[in-house]
């Protein structure tokens, strides 16, 4: 259980954040100082940034949260779910999410509409893909840096961005996770379904070798 001290610090790195997301709600990110957030929040200066790098980091403040409960998805799945399928469930919502939830509309609004915290959001993903990246060769047991599981963070965490911050719904989202899962090599021929010849959407002819396909199994 947390002590008294870090309850403290909790409590204030909330109190600065919920402040900040106010008064951007209310003014716009670029129209508030960080020197005005600290006076609202009754701390210096000097204390938020002991507390968020930057003035983007503010509305960002559960970003380390959302990246231990992006891994602990793979990790944690239930016996006999693939890592996709995990991942799939973790990232499409069954129904639009609340606006005020992390993920919420006047969150997702906010930074569609500020190009500073558009592009943060882009580097905080490349992190999160760095670490889910990490989390999926580990868990198909294939070395840091497998070209497979590298591409697959990629695509997921890329496509989960531009339908939080594009014009895309659940569906959409859902549809790409059916061609990660099902293949590609019928796209644009009008077919209706996607082809099921193996797990990246390979043709027989031109498989990967058989390390590959093991990894391209365990996911």
């Amino acid at each position: 259980m947390a002590g008294l001290r870090e309850r403290k610090k909790a409590q204030t790195r909330k109190r600065l954040a919920d402040t900040a997301f106010t008064l951007f709600r209310e003014r716009g990110f670029e129209n508030v100082t960080v020197a005005e957030i600290a006076d609202a929040a009754e701390v210096a200066v000097s204390t938020l940034f002991a507390y968020f790098p930057c003035k983007e980091a503010l509305v960002f403040d559960a970003e380390d949260e959302y990246e231990r409960a992006l891994t602990a998805a793979v990790r944690d799945r239930a016996p006999g779910t693939s890592m996709l399928d995990a991942l799939e469930a973790h990232l499409v919502p069954a129904a639009q999410p609340a606006p005020d939830g992390p993920s919420g509309e006047d969150f997702v609004e906010l930074v569609k509409s500020t190009p500073a915290l558009l592009e943060y959001a882009g580097r905080v993903r490349r992190h999160w893909e760095a670490s889910l990246a990490a989390t999926l060769a580990e868990e198909a047991g294939v070395p840091e840096g497998d070209l497979l599981t590298t591409t697959l963070a990629r695509f997921v965490l890329e496509a989960n961005f531009l339908a939080t911050y594009g014009d895309h719904s659940p569906e959409d989202l859902k549809a790409v996770f059916d061609r990660l899962r099902h293949g590609w090599a019928d796209f644009g021929t009008g077919a209706g379904q996607p082809v099921r010849e193996s797990g990246l959407g390979h043709h027989e002819s031109d498989a990967p070798n058989r390390d590959d396909q093991a990894t391209v199994t365990q996911l």
